[in-house]
């Protein structure tokens, strides 16, 4: 083609139509630079080309290294404070938005900082733990990992939770046992080695969970066996796991006797369960009273219990959005308020089930 050079990296040259046919410019023709010259300024220029063409190269490995070592650290990592939820392609988005996208990108690592959000996450990476883990990309697992050791390290430092967490290490090193011997049908991205170190740490969390130690308070003031009895019932009622009230119970007689109130126990079942199913697991004692402490532990293996959270991430309908709930989102709605809906750890993962 006549408007090409000899090198086609090369600008071209410039050629003018005549009644002879093309010609090349008169401007051109008067032009003395000599070949050898035109010669070096092509491969000087095919020299600056290379090196930034490495120079991107470079850069997008390192991104790449940045996000597969989780580096938090690094400006290429980024922490969303809302995602855009799309389960197909249009013409504006292209893509699928998967559960282990939305999970490295909303801003988790955080989260178990804050007091109202850290339940909210330990019960999503349980449900995880259970059988979503495999649908995780490679980054995703990685970073389940990372989060779930950051929640070991502050439940060691301020030795709360420590049940919650043990359940949820014997949970995921039950699954991971089941998981890694399946490790040739891919249900897990990385080499077998690293899945066995990293059950070789969920054990080692485990003992130091085990060994935690929590100290008496030195602080000399009124404490919850000082108060009135009625009270102290006032506080029992307060809590939500039949668990705690058991572990209550054993500091003392007096705690003992409290904690097994007919009547603390019944609005226990009532708020986690329905008339329907208490009807359905009926227990009588000895004294032909209902048990309901029994009742309690017999429908905790039977539905699940209910679910409370101080602080939830919210899904705008109106926008397929996905965001925590105190921060905003950029609705588009006259009314954001009523868009908006609260997604609880079990709906964040039928999100994105297709």
């Amino acid at each position: 083609m006549p408007f090409l050079g000899q090198d086609w990296r090369s600008p071209g040259q410039s050629w003018v139509k005549t009644e002879d046919g093309w010609k090349r410019s008169s401007d051109e023709k008067n032009n003395n630079v000599p070949e050898a010259k035109r010669c070096c300024e092509h491969e000087e220029f095919y020299k600056e080309e290379l090196f930034l063409a490495m120079s991107y190269d470079v850069a997008a490995k390192k991104r790449k290294k940045d996000l597969l070592n989780n580096n938090n650290s690094s400006s290429n990592f980024h922490r969303d404070k809302w995602i855009y939820v799309h389960k197909g392609s249009t013409k504006e988005r292209h893509g699928y938005c998967t559960l282990g996208e939305a999970f490295n990108r909303l801003d988790f690592s955080s989260a178990i900082m804050d007091t109202r959000r850290f339940n909210y996450v330990v019960r999503l990476l349980e449900l995880i733990a259970k059988s979503q883990l495999p649908s995780l990309s490679g980054v995703a697992q990685k970073n389940y990992m990372n989060i779930l050791e950051k929640v070991v390290q502050k439940v060691l430092e301020n030795q709360q939770n420590v049940r919650q967490i043990r359940e949820l290490l014997q949970t995921l090193y039950v699954s991971l046992c089941s998981l890694v011997q399946d490790m040739g049908k891919s249900v897990l991205v990385g080499n077998i080695n690293i899945w066995v170190h990293r059950m070789e740490n969920i054990l080692m969390w485990q003992q130091q969970l085990d060994n935690i130690h929590i100290n008496r308070p030195t602080s000399k003031g009124m404490t919850l066996t000082d108060l009135p009895a009625c009270l102290q019932l006032n506080i029992m009622q307060r809590l939500t796991d039949g668990r705690d009230l058991v572990s209550l119970g054993q500091v003392c007689p007096d705690l003992k006797d409290l904690a097994e109130d007919r009547l603390l126990w019944k609005k226990l079942c009532q708020y986690h369960f329905t008339d329907r199913q208490i009807r359905k697991r009926l227990i009588l004692s000895d004294k032909g009273h209902l048990d309901w402490k029994t009742m309690y532990f017999k429908l905790c293996r039977c539905y699940p219990r209910k679910e409370q959270y101080s602080d939830t991430l919210q899904f705008c309908t109106h926008c397929h959005i996905l965001f925590w709930k105190d921060t905003n989102h950029p609705c588009t709605a006259n009314n954001a308020e009523s868009c908006s809906i609260a997604v609880s750890p079990q709906g964040f993962i039928n999100l994105f089930k297709y």
